[in-house]
Parts: C-alpha cells; structure tokens; sequence
C-alpha cells in the first residue's frame, strides 16, 4: 500500500510554492496527499521564522501530530529548520530537520530514515546555498504562487532570511518562461510571481553562467505569453519599484494594478536603524506616481511596530505618514527579536505591551483604508476571477485590483474572468 503524505505551510507565497512542490516530488514517487488533520504516514512542515510565532506554531503543530498519529514521520524544512536545526532536532517527535539545500532532496531521506531513529540533522552552511530550485503552487487551478527568486544580499538590522536563505539568485528567464508555459496549459489564469526580493531578480549565476538578467525584462517577456491572462507583483522593494516597472503596469493588460511595497517605517531615523535602503520621501513618490498613472491601483505596505529605538513620537510619525497617503491596506507586523540581527545592539527596546497597543492602532487604520478604498470603486464595473470551489453556497474570488469578492456561487464562474458590478 502506497505511503501517505501531509503538508503544512507557514509564513509567505515562496513557502507554499515551495510546499506544493515538495508535495508533487512526494507524490510522484507514490506518496498519496492527504490533508494535514488526517492520519498520515508522514508530515512535512515548512517553517518560517520571521515572527516568534512561527517558531510557537511549528511546536504546537509537532505536538498536534504526536497526540493523533505518533508512529508517523515528522520532518521539519524551510527557514527555521535552516536557522535553528539543532533547536528544532529537540522538540519531542522530530525525526527529519532539512536544511535550505536540503529540502527538495526529501525523498532521498526519507529512504534513507526509519522511524525510531535518533533526530537527523541534513544542513549545512548558508553560503554554501547557491543553486536556484524552481517551485510553483497549483493546488487549485485559478492563482499560481511561481517562484523565481530567492534569497537576499540586503542586510536589514532585524531581518533573519539571508541567514536562512542565502544570496540573491534568480530562474534565468528561459526557464521562467517554460515553467509559466506549462501552467498555462494546466489551465491556471492568474501567477503571482514571488520570491524573497522580487526586485532584485537577475542576479546569481545558473549552471556555471552568471546571470544579469534583470525583473523588468522578465515582466515584458511574460505579458506576451498566451494563455495566462493575469500577473501579480506579491512584493517589491521601493527602491527597486523602477519608474519603467510602474508605467509597464499602467500599460499591461496582464500585470495587474496591484502593488505590495514594503515600507517597515515612517520615520527616516528608524528606517536608517532598520538599514533599509530608501527614504520616505521615495516612498511618497513611488504611491504618488503609481496612484498618477493608476488611481484604481490597490496599494499594500508592509510595517514593523515596537522596532527598537522607536519612540511615542517615531511611532506618530509613522501614522501620520501612512494616514496620508493614498494606499490600500497594510501588514502589521510586531517586532520581535530574533537572534544574530544587528537589532538586538539598538538601545530602547520597546516594551511589549506598547508593540502590541501600536499594532492594533495600524490595524485599525488599514481597516479603514481598505474601506475606504473599497467605497470608490463601488458601482463600477470590474473583472474578477472566481478562484474558489463553493464554500457554503458562495464563491470567492478579486477583481483586478484586488477588491475581494464574495457572490452567490455559480459552476461556470469558477476559473473563469466574469465581468462584476460592486
């Protein structure tokens, strides 16, 4: 009888590619899928560890799996495994922890491991971790997650992922191209492209060649492939978000008017201790712009609150400054230390109870910016594409720029591109 097979996603759009890959390596070597709350032979959980949360949530998952099924095989991958693998080999039922360049060789290991046997480690160094691995999702046929970036070569001062994922390094856009080819005719409409620095696409080397390719070549390329008919941008550096990006957009057919832009921080002293690399003022400009050539354009930003050194008056600053602009909604992000930052040297930390309070304060006024948002485009009418199987008699899915749509559900919408009056 076939070996059964479950898998757990945490953290962003480049694990669940990268989850839905591992999966399909699994089950063309015979494993059977099966959902997470199911019994299984064996569990895989790719970890993030960008929050403290992720590493509690990898925990209480393990010990969700010892309770129901503990004769089975729990390994562990992804950034955390990456990051703390010794950590991790000590909670109680881990048998596999897989490195960064580990993961996608996960068949090979689990052959090689027999339940019973003490924890095993497969990792190695971070610098080691050059080779580019293309994944992609396509659980349900309607929004595909592509990978075709990973790591980063930026250092910010509380950011862990290039101590978990390596340098920059990229698919050489040929490859991009057959990949998106081959989900076009799975049936997919809409890709997100991901990655860990979208922007930053191009660099690294492929095969003993060095790659200089560059995003804004890859995104021309792509809008003249037939057969998918939308492309999303999941998030890109504001000083990578090039004038030439914004107005291809503006112009495409296919590059959907949708921006995810990191900020992290509306005061310049935090975003120097951060050691981002941009002010707020190109931020401004990068909205003013994209809002210039796109006024329906939905806007997402990333922000960190409680981030040391930032004060009653830092914190002010940066409500003020994403109260004023005209975006869509945001991530709220808490602060949390994590080890081997520069982070942790910044005097002031910010208690967290005052990290938690500023949280709900921005979360409040993304609340109301997305409302607001929303109320200017009702009674207009715009594509969305239903991606979602009937949920309770409803079907889901988000116009083109973003606005979630919920709607009496009908067979022949799903998948497809329907014309919408909000």
């Amino acid at each position: 009888m076939n070996k059964t097979v479950a898998l757990y996603t945490l953290g962003c759009k480049l694990n669940f590619s990268e989850t839905s890959s591992i999966g399909r390596l699994l089950e063309n070597d015979g494993f059977v899928k099966k959902e997470f709350s199911e019994i299984a032979d064996v569990y895989v959980i790719n970890t993030c560890s960008v929050t403290n949360n992720a590493d509690k949530e990898c925990r209480l998952l393990v010990r969700r799996i010892q309770k129901k099924a503990p004769g089975a095989l729990v390994v562990i991958t992804g950034c955390y495994a990456q990051l703390k693998p010794v950590e991790i080999a000590s909670i109680p039922g881990v048998d596999l922890v897989l490195g960064a360049a580990e993961k996608f060789n996960i068949i090979q290991h689990l052959k090689d491991f027999t339940k019973g046997d003490s924890t095993k480690i497969c990792s190695c160094d971070i610098a080691d971790v050059n080779e580019f691995t293309a994944a992609h999702s396509i659980n349900d046929r309607t929004r595909v997650f592509l990978k075709v970036q990973d790591g980063c070569d930026y250092s910010c001062s509380f950011c862990t992922i290039p101590l978990a994922r390596g340098k920059s390094r990229s698919n050489p856009i040929e490859n991009v191209l057959a990949e998106v080819k081959t989900i076009a005719a799975q049936g997919a409409k809409e890709i997100v492209l991901t990655g860990i620095n979208l922007g930053d696409f191009g660099k690294g080397s492929f095969g003993g060649k060095k790659n200089e390719e560059t995003f804004f070549e890859l995104m021309k390329q792509l809008d003249e492939i037939h057969g998918i008919e939308r492309y999303r941008i999941s998030s890109i550096e504001p000083n990578l978000l090039t004038s030439e990006i914004i107005d291809f957009v503006s112009n495409s057919k296919k590059f959907m008017p949708h921006f995810h832009i990191p900020l992290q921080s509306g005061s310049n002293e935090i975003l120097a201790l951060m050691k981002r690399r941009y002010k707020k003022e190109l931020y401004a400009e990068r909205v003013g712009l994209i809002k210039t050539l796109m006024p329906h354009c939905a806007i997402g930003v990333d922000v960190i609150v409680g981030f040391p050194g930032e004060t009653d008056a830092g914190f002010k600053e940066t409500f003020d400054f994403l109260h004023g602009l005209d975006i869509s909604y945001l991530h709220v992000f808490t602060y949390s230390e994590r080890a081997n930052t520069a982070a942790l040297d910044i005097q002031h930390v910010v208690p967290v109870y005052v990290r938690n309070e500023r949280n709900k304060q921005l979360r409040n006024l993304s609340y109301q910016k997305l409302q607001y948002f929303t109320s200017q485009h009702v009674g207009e009418t715009r594509k969305v594409l239903f991606e979602h199987p009937d949920k309770n008699g409803m079907a889901e899915g988000y116009t083109d720029n973003y606005i979630k749509i919920t709607a009496p559900h009908k067979k022949e919408w799903i998948n497809n591109i329907v014309e919408w009056k909000i």
